[in-house]
């Protein structure tokens, strides 16, 4: 899989970011099929160029008929958000169709995911992933057959005795 290299890139400059999605449900101790990177990142325009200039060192476009480079600047982003009810950046790369889903408009910021973020190692690295509470909230909002699935294996990590 393509994200330990994103992950060492992000983690080289500094990013600031929160695993969040199907791969957190799978971090968190469950087992969910997911193909994409969704992440959760502090939403300063400076953050946020970083996230951009890294994925696309790496090969990534947008979905969007956009310059992704826009997402970094307060009052693009806010029109992109309030004009395109764009809900998540989408970048992609090759035939394999790697992904990163960058989360622009969620019920939990970055400042509210870090209040019990969880750190879990992945080999030399360790990965900030949501909590299981605050990812019941953001898939709440979502409610996508796939998210309402995830509510419940993240109900049963819960009452499995997984953190909240």
């Amino acid at each position: 899989m393509f994200y330990e290299d994103v992950f060492r890139a992000f983690e080289k400059a500094d990013v600031k970011y929160v695993i969040v999605g199907g791969l957190a449900v799978n971090l968190l101790g469950s087992m969910r099929s997911t193909n994409d990177l969704d992440i959760l990142v502090e939403m300063s325009d400076e953050n946020l160029a970083k996230v951009v200039r890294i994925l696309k060192s790496k090969g990534f476009s947008v979905k969007q008929p956009v310059d992704p480079i826009g997402i970094a600047d307060r009052r693009i982003r806010d029109e992109w958000i309030r004009g395109k009810h764009l809900k998540a950046l989408n970048f992609y790369r090759g035939v394999e169709m790697d992904e990163v889903d960058i989360i622009i408009d969620t019920p939990v910021s970055y400042e509210d995911a870090l209040k019990d973020l969880q750190l879990i190692a992945c080999g030399r690295l360790q990965l900030p992933v949501i909590s299981v509470d605050a990812l019941i909230r953001m898939k709440n909002k979502a409610a996508r057959a796939i998210d309402k699935l995830d509510i419940e294996l993240l109900k049963g990590l819960k009452k499995a005795g997984g953190k909240a």
